[in-house]
């Protein structure tokens, strides 16, 4: 296993356990759904739990691009005028078990990403994560679906003591969130061992059309032309994704035959560099020649937990005790097995993610939220910004 540790500042680090050749920017892209002759693709009826999230409407649209039928089922309201006329459309909560019974009539494929984020009360996260969870896999055993995709999180490793993380690492979720995924994770095997095609996909943070969240303060800084913070020298190596290449992802697991998507596997960028050499390309495109700002790591851990008691916080735990260290998961598992093949790196995918974020700011300008596709209230670190 190689470890990262020695790299320099701005290097590239690969997510596969082996550094492989061809795979520099730009370089070695096929894509997947190519590879496996999606032109041929049968057409299949999709549910979509969390239809109206970030993932959901990236997804949805990708595989009406694919020709397939799609139901979104969530709680929240699917505003999308692009796609609200060419799928079926179910308002209701995945906690609801006569909601969830109808919506898995004539249903072959579930792509389960429905979740209550970190930011959501520990009662309502482990309601929906896990009470949920077991609700849809009940319904999908019931109705004989053909496969269920289970979205969990790299959240499932905790904080680890080595990288880069391996599927069959131990688990051990940070907080409630990070718990809840672990559970739903248990409920997923417990239903695969009584014959259910479950693929369980675990991806890194992703990136892309619809995201905000915490990356929305990034870019406004990036805007405004602020510098930005990281905590410690932001120089570790930091993996993310591009929602692209989740669902690309998603897709071979719908896809390819059951001897080989029945498994659990890590999804993330390929390429990927570190927090400061990442976030300064970000800042170098925003063009006002801003630079990345190192932060004292422990006191700025010790000041983030102060305003989070105070409710002041836009940050939760899992988010400001990982940032300052190394996090990346392997690949390699999910290139060999399914042909994955990530298209977007950190850069690549932080970029398209700023210029889908100024064409669109009008949408959200003076909002805010706990899920992806909101903005999150910058709370005191809204006041910091007249520092940087």
């Amino acid at each position: 296993m190689i470890l990262y540790n020695d790299r320099p500042a701005g290097a590239y680090f690969s997510s596969s356990r082996l550094p492989e050749r061809g795979h520099e920017l730009g370089q070695g892209r096929v894509d997947p759904a190519v590879a496996i002759g999606d032109a041929t693709a049968v057409r299949k009826s999709f549910l979509i739990t969390g239809g109206a999230g970030c993932l959901g409407i990236n997804l949805t649209r990708f595989l009406l691009a694919k020709g397939q039928s799609v139901t979104s089922l969530d709680i929240a309201e699917l505003d999308y005028p692009d796609v609200r006329d060419q799928i079926n459309v179910i308002r209701g909560d995945i906690r609801d078990t006569t909601t969830v019974e109808a919506a898995m009539r004539e249903v072959q494929i579930v792509v389960h990403t429905a979740a209550a984020l970190p930011l959501y009360s520990p009662r309502e996260i482990f309601s929906t994560d896990v009470d949920g969870a077991r609700n849809l896999l009940n319904a999908a055993y019931s109705h004989g679906v053909e496969r269920f995709i289970h979205i969990s999180s790299s959240a499932v490793y905790g904080i680890p003591d080595h990288h880069p993380l391996l599927e069959d690492d131990q688990l051990y979720g940070v907080g409630p969130y990070g718990q809840a995924k672990v559970e739903a994770e248990g409920l997923c095997e417990e239903y695969r061992a009584q014959g259910m095609w479950v693929p369980i996909l675990r991806p890194k943070s992703f990136l892309g059309p619809e995201r905000l969240g915490i990356f929305a303060m990034l870019y406004e800084w990036a805007k405004e032309g602020k510098n930005f913070p990281v905590l410690g020298s932001g120089n570790q190596p930091y993996q993310f994704l591009d929602v692209e290449d989740l669902c690309a992802a998603i897709w071979l697991c719908a896809t390819l035959p059951q001897s080989v998507t029945n498994d659990t596997f890590n999804i993330g960028a390929k390429q990927f560099g570190s927090p400061r050499s990442d976030f300064q390309a970000l800042l170098d495109y925003a063009g006002h020649g801003k630079r990345i700002v190192s932060i004292p790591e422990l006191p700025a851990i010790l000041g983030l937990r102060a305003v989070e008691k105070l409710g002041l916080s836009p940050l939760y735990p899992w988010i400001y005790e990982t940032i300052g260290k190394e996090s990346f998961v392997s690949i390699e598992k999910a290139e060999r097995m399914l042909g994955f093949n990530p298209r977007y790196s950190n850069q690549e995918s932080l970029i398209r993610n700023y210029q889908w974020y100024l064409e669109n700011e009008e949408r959200f300008a003076g909002t805010s939220g706990v899920t992806h596709r909101m903005p999150w209230s910058q709370g005191i670190l809204k006041l910091a910004k007249i520092f940087f």
